[in-house]
Parts: structure tokens; C-alpha cells; sequence
């Protein structure tokens, strides 16, 4: 359930992608600014349908390859649900957003259903993907006989609700602010922000118009609108900036000039244009304290900016930008400068103190040692040693209750995912670690995972007995040398769209835990190789490979995300393990159908699971041939 929200708030991007050109629109329209009516009217085509656009670009985003289909989809089972439900309900009771959202959400997964449906021959032109506004146009009738006794008293609720934060002055604003941080990490902050944002409150505009949600009501000129985006004003242009200079502050002397240019960058980009994300992710799994201070210092900050009558918004993100723009539609708007430059002071003092007393690994503050290199071949007594540390990490033999692993990742069940220690998980190999609850979490190991994890069953059942000695484990802390790959002589392994490895919908490989790489939307029927070498590892599913260049580069092919669940189905090895490749050789066939109707997308990761990020370069982006060479290098 958590993945599948994910998503949805994922998939809220595309239609919130529209905001800054709208708000744009709309106000270099005003008479205060160019004084262009038809401007205006342009930016109001959008503010004024954004719950089309939501059903469009939620259906898109759910679907498993973006189809234009689904985003058909998604548009009529809006304008069913609305048309059949304001027959019966007038204008009483009108979903808003709230329609868009439904419609695109079961568009989407309508879509990922019935996408390749075979009809019969006499029925085959409605077949596939032109069947999907079909059966979305029968279900959102249904839906709506269903809505049109469900949907009022929900509305009241939100209504409720809405008109409770609304009128709850600073406790409101406060709590939002908390929690729109807060929730950034499991990505739930984008549900909420559209309640607020396009929702609550009404406003009636000059025309007659009546306009919902905090950032239409403000851009439409309702005075009383702002409150719930002012605050993110001094947070987003002093806060996390401030933040940056105290990682920097705390630094160790000899790394400062290495990870300066890094935060400059990043303050840089969260002033200007209100993106905070690649700050934030620069602290947030390091100390949920750290984190946790960030949301309560947003939400004291949307208080503040309350408690002086302060009313500013945005389109796009409360940035710079945004804060030139909308200027004139603020509300002391000079105010929220003063208010940012305390809070810089504030961030930089709480931050600095917590990095250095809590000794954070925050850039710049990284131990040399702290890390056990990953190798991909181990030795048993490696192999014993780190499956023992791993266990003691994870609160020892008492507090694991099941052992599970896919191609990279040790899967767990534990009673107390508290008492997992990971400072100690990564000096003994762990690229990364998720708490996904209470009881389950993940350790991102590498691609010898299976070797660990065998191990590491082993020794439960034998009691986890400390191993004899770790005088081996001096091996395995050498640095590995990193390898060239001239462009030439790596090929596309398959049809395909070539995406930012960040696109990918899963946290293990957009974050790069398992190293940089880029992904790839297969429109093809078999994987072939993509470089010389040879093959060194296949997880028994077969739905991921691991090669290695003959200058000893690591590739890993992974197929799909979650595929490890589906047993080996759809995939059928063409070679094995230790046998030498050469670059188009056939190595994996695969239904790429059947994957998409079980696994929850089909996009390929592919990683360089031994190479530095700086040193990697993706060269191409978009659909590209199978053998294309120049798609990526290693340098030095």
C-alpha cells in the first residue's frame, strides 16, 4: 500500500509540472505587470482545468510506459465521472482535483491491465491499447452511481477538515508546514500538498469565478490566501542555504574544497528556485534528528511568517523566483527577508552543533576507513566474517525472525528495527540501508548478496558463533582499482529509451546506493551483452546479470524492478556463469508482456557497480538501437 501511494505522489508531478507555466502566465497578464489580458486568460487555462490535467498527467504516470493511451484514458473517465455525477448532484457537490486524481489513478491501472487485450477478430480494432477508454468509460459510470451517494459526505468531511486548518491560525499553518517536510521521504508530502494547494478554501474572482485550493485562491488575487506558502520562503531561501554552510563549517579541513563546490551548487538552487530536495537528501538518512529538527524549524517558520501577517505564494516552489514574481500579490512581502535571515542564523547554529556533537557523516565528514569495500567475489572466511558482523549489526540472532535476498539487497523480518545499528551495517559492506517499518528492512549489499545472505542463515542456525579470525578482512579493505570503458566499447544491450537513473521508481538505484548507472525502457525481446569480458554473476531468477569488462569494470543488468518475485518467469538464461562474452552476444530472453503484467515496471537498471560517479558519463538519452556504441564511458 505505501509503494502504491508512492506512486501516486509520484505521479502528481506531471500535472504539478504545469504550475509555473501558468503562474507565469497569469501574472505577467495583470494590469500591475504587462496588463495583457489574453495573457492571463492563457495562464487561467490551465489554473481553471487542472482537474482534467490531473486525471491526464496521474494516468501517464501510473501507467507503465507513459502511454499516450492511458493519458486518453485518464480524460474521458474524468469527463464521465463529472458529467454523470452533476446530473444527479448539480453543482452542490463538484470533486475538484479529488475527480481528476480518481480518474487518473483507476485509468492507470485500468491501462497496465488490459493494454495488450486480444478481442476476437471481429472485435480486433477495439484490441489493445484503443480498449482501455472503453472499459475506463463503463467503470467510471459505474463509479459514479457508486460516488453519487458516497461522494457528499466525504466532501463535507474534507470541507470540514479544510475549514478547521484553515481557521486554526498559527496551529494550521504550523502542523502543515511540520508535515510537508517530514513526509518528504516516503514521498506522501505530494498528497497533502495537493489537498492544500488546489482544495481548501474558496474565492469567488472579479469574473465570477469560483476558484479552490491555496495557490489558485492566491494567484486569483483572494486577499486572504497565502498563509499555508509564505513560510516556505525563509526555509527554502535561507534555511537550507545556511544549512549547506554549516556542512561545510564541519567539514574536515582537507575535504572542505572538495565538497564546497557541491554545496554552493546546491544552496545555490534551493535559493533561487525553491528545489530543496538534493539538500535535504544530503542529511535526511543520516539522523532522523537532524531531519526531524529541518520539519519542526519549517513548520516554526510558517508560524512566524503567520503570527506577521505575512502572505506570499508561489507556483512552482518558494524560491527566489517565485518571490520576485509574485511580489505585488504579496502581503508584506519584505517581512519574510527579515524573517529568512533569523532562521539562516538559526539553521546554521542548530545544524552545526548537531553535525559536530552527533559526529554526522555529512559531506565532508566522511571516514576514510569507515567502509569495507564491496567486492563481488568473496572468500569464505570474508564471507563468515562479514555475515557475522552483519547479524550483530542487525541486533543479533534474537531480533531477526527471516532472512530473504533479491539480486542486491538483503531482505529482513525483525522484531525491532530500532535496534539495527547502521554505522555498523556500512563499516562491514552495506551500501545502504531502508526501514521500511517496524519489522522489515533492507541492507543493500551489492551483487554478492547471495554469498551474505547464505551465510548469514547459516550461522543463525548454528547460533552466530564469533568467527575464528578476521585477519582476512585486511583483504578485502584495499581500494579497488577503478577501470576505463572508452564509449566504443560499450553497446546498447537492447531497444530502448535510455532515462536518468533518478527516474527510476525505486529508492536502491535512483539514489545510486548501488552506483551510478542509467536506465533503460526495453522495447525489445532479448538482452545481449554490451561489453567484452565475461560473465561473473546470475541470480538464480534470472531476471538480473552481472558482467565485467576485460579492463575489470562490474556491469550489472537488472530487469525490471521487483522481478525477483516472479521466479524465474519470463526469463530464459542463454549462458552462465564464468563464460566469456563478447559485445552483442545473446544473454537473457525475456517476455517483456508477461513482465509487465506482473512486476511493477519493466524499466532496466543498468549499473557500474565498481565505478566512481564522477568518473562515469552518459553520453545518449532517448530511444536507442540495440549495438549503439557512445551511450556511456569511464574515465580514470
Amino acid at each position: 500500500m505505501m509503494n502504491f501511494i508512492q506512486r501516486i505522489g509520484k505521479s502528481l508531478m506531471f500535472p504539478i509540472a504545469t504550475l509555473p507555466a501558468a503562474a507565469l502566465l497569469l501574472r505577467l497578464g495583470q494590469d500591475d505587470l504587462f496588463d495583457l489580458p489574453f495573457i492571463a486568460a492563457a495562464g487561467a487555462g490551465i489554473i481553471d482545468n487542472l482537474a482534467i490535467i490531473f486525471a491526464i498527467g496521474i494516468a501517464m504516470g501510473l501507467a507503465h510506459d507513459n502511454s499516450g493511451g492511458s493519458a486518453l484514458a485518464g480524460a474521458v473517465g474524468y469527463l464521465v465521472l463529472t458529467n454523470s455525477m452533476s446530473v444527479v448532484l448539480g453543482d452542490d457537490f463538484t470533486m475538484g482535483v479529488f475527480g481528476g486524481i480518481i480518474s487518473g489513478i483507476v485509468a492507470g491501472l485500468l491501462y497496465n491491465r488490459f493494454y495488450n487485450i486480444k478481442l476476437p477478430d471481429f472485435l480486433a480494432f477495439f484490441g489493445g491499447k484503443r480498449f482501455v477508454p472503453i472499459v475506463t468509460s463503463a467503470t467510471m459510470t459505474i463509479l459514479a452511481g457508486i460516488l453519487i451517494f458516497a461522494w457528499p459526505p466525504v466532501q463535507n468531511v474534507i470541507d470540514s477538515i479544510g475549514n478547521w486548518v484553515l481557521n486554526a491560525g498559527a496551529l494550521g499553518v504550523g502542523t502543515y508546514g511540520f508535515l510537508n517536510r517530514l513526509l518528504i521521504p516516503t514521498g506522501l508530502h505530494h498528497v497533502i500538498n495537493t489537498v492544500v494547494w488546489f482544495d481548501f478554501g474558496t474565492f469567488t474572482d472579479a469574473s465570477g469565478t469560483v476558484v479552490k485550493g491555496e495557490i489558485n485562491r492566491f494567484l486569483k488575487g483572494d486577499p486572504t490566501a497565502g498563509p499555508f506558502l509564505s513560510g516556505f520562503f525563509p526555509i527554502m531561501m535561507f534555511g537550507l542555504p545556511a544549512a549547506c554552510l554549516a556542512m561545510y563549517a564541519a567539514a574536515k579541513k582537507e575535504k572542505k574544497a572538495i565538497v564546497g563546490g557541491m554545496l554552493f551548487s546546491i544552496a545555490f538552487t534551493s535559493f533561487l528556485t525553491g528545489i530543496t530536495e538534493p539538500i535535504e537528501f544530503a542529511f535526511m538518512f543520516l539522523s532522523p534528528v537532524l531531519y526531524v529538527m529541518h520539519a519542526l524549524l519549517t513548520g516554526a517558520s510558517m508560524i512566524v511568517s503567520y503570527m506577521f501577517d505575512v502572505h506570499h505564494g508561489f507556483g512552482f516552489s518558494a524560491g527566489a523566483i517565485d518571490y520576485v514574481l509574485n511580489y505585488g500579490l504579496a502581503q508584506n512581502p519584505l517581512t519574510l527577508l527579515v524573517i529568512g535571515l533569523v532562521f539562516g542564523v538559526i539553521y546554521f547554529v542548530v545544524f552545526y552543533f548537531l553535525i559536530v556533537k552527533l559526529d554526522l557523516k555529512t559531506p565532508g565528514r566522511e571516514d576514510d576507513d569507515d567502509m569495507v569495500e564491496d567486492t563481488a567475489v568473496y572468500s569464505d572466511d570474508i564471507v563468515e566474517v562479514k555475515a557475522y558482523h552483519t547479524i550483530e549489526a542487525l541486533g543479533g540472532i534474537d531480533n531477526i525472525q527471516a532472512i530473504d535476498y533479491c539480486t542486491t539487497r538483503l531482505r529482513l523480518t525483525v522484531k525491532d528495527s530500532d535496534v539495527v545499528d547502521e554505522k555498523e551495517l556500512k563499516r562491514y559492506g552495506a551500501m545502504g540501508y531502508m526501514k521500511i517499518s517496524k519489522t522489515n528492512v533492507q541492507v543493500v549489499i551489492g551483487t554478492a548478496v547471495e554469498f551474505l545472505g547464505e551465510a548469514m542463515k547459516r550461522r543463525i542456525k548454528n547460533g552466530n558463533p564469533a568467527p575464528k579470525t578476521e585477519e582476512s578482512m585486511e583483504l578485502d579493505t584495499q581500494p579497488h582499482t577503478v577501470k576505463v570503458l572508452p564509449a566504443s566499447d560499450f553497446h546498447m544491450p537492447i531497444d530502448g529509451d535510455v532515462i536518468d537513473l533518478s527516474e527510476v521508481p525505486d529508492e536502491v538505484f535512483a539514489k545510486e546506493m548501488m552506483g551510478p548507472g542509467f536506465g533503460i525502457m526495453p522495447k525489445g525481446k532479448t538482452i545481449h551483452s554490451p561489453i567484452d569480458g565475461k560473465v561473473v554473476s546470475v541470480f538464480p531468477t534470472n531476471h538480473a546479470i552481472g558482467l565485467e569488462t576485460d579492463t575489470g569494470v562490474e556491469v550489472l543488468i537488472h530487469v525490471g524492478l521487483d522481478t525477483v518475485k516472479l521466479n524465474g518467469k519470463g526469463f530464459e538464461l542463454l549462458v552462465e556463469n564464468g563464460q566469456l562474452i563478447q559485445r552483442g552476444d545473446a544473454l537473457l530472453n525475456i517476455d517483456l508482456d508477461y513482465i509487465k503484467a506482473n512486476a511493477p515496471s519493466v524499466v532496466t537498471p543498468v549499473i557500474f557497480t565498481n565505478v566512481e560517479k564522477t568518473n562515469l558519463h552518459i553520453l545518449k538519452k532517448g530511444f536507442q538501437r540495440r549495438g549503439t556504441d557512445s551511450i556511456v564511458k569511464v574515465d580514470e
